[in-house]
């Protein structure tokens, strides 16, 4: 008896420890994104964002050290971190894969809003071009591994230009869904599928 209240005093949060709500945690990525869409990320206020989460502006710096640390771990939770993508046995197959998943993550209405401020602000910014490496970076591990997979299958050369076929991959359903804002049928991404493996082993 003894020994089972002392396990479950172990199992206890420390008296006085501060223990993040997972739940504000959410309404603070939430409220994150509607003001970063509505105004821009260069005038986002955190503690306008900390309002519109019912919350103070403490809440913001007890889980993140700086506002990049912030925006960077809510896109994430938002859904462009790129789960992987398994191996679906050929190359085109994968790039489909690939811009399935990709078109998933574009097709969220604060994403397509919140994606060309990144790039604007890139330019000016230190903070936004950290970001934008950390967002791009996600994307082009996942489509590294998928190339890998095609040289080892022999599908693609072992001297093929991984930069520009790492470009190659995400470059034309991003310009139609973020830069033309039109979102492909399943059917027109197959066939974007189909065209940029061409493009790939014509690379070779």
């Amino acid at each position: 008896m003894e020994r089972k209240r002392s396990d479950e005093i172990k199992k206890r949060a420390p008296s006085g420890a501060a223990v993040p709500r997972v739940d504000l945690t959410e309404a603070l990525y939430r409220a994150l994104f509607l003001e970063w869409a509505e105004k821009g990320f260069a005038a986002v206020s955190l503690e306008r964002v900390a309002s519109r989460a019912g919350a103070g502006k403490a809440a913001i710096y007890r889980r993140w050290s700086s506002r990049g640390e912030f925006a960077a771990e809510a896109l994430e939770a938002l859904g462009l971190q790129m789960a992987v993508i398994e191996d679906q046995g050929s190359l085109e197959a994968d790039v489909e894969a690939f811009l399935f998943r990709l078109r998933a993550a574009l097709r969220h209405p604060l994403v397509r809003r919140i994606l060309p401020d990144i790039h604007a602000e890139a330019v000016r910014s230190t903070e936004m071009r950290k970001l934008n490496a950390r967002v791009a970076g996600q994307r082009r591990n996942q489509g590294q591994a998928l190339l890998s997979r095609a040289i080892s299958r022999g599908e693609l050369p072992s001297t093929l230009d991984l930069q520009l076929a790492l470009d190659l991959l995400p470059a034309p359903l991003y310009w139609r869904m973020i830069v033309i804002g039109v979102t492909p049928t399943r059917a027109e991404v197959s066939k974007l599928a189909a065209a940029i493996t061409a493009g790939l082993r014509a690379m070779g």
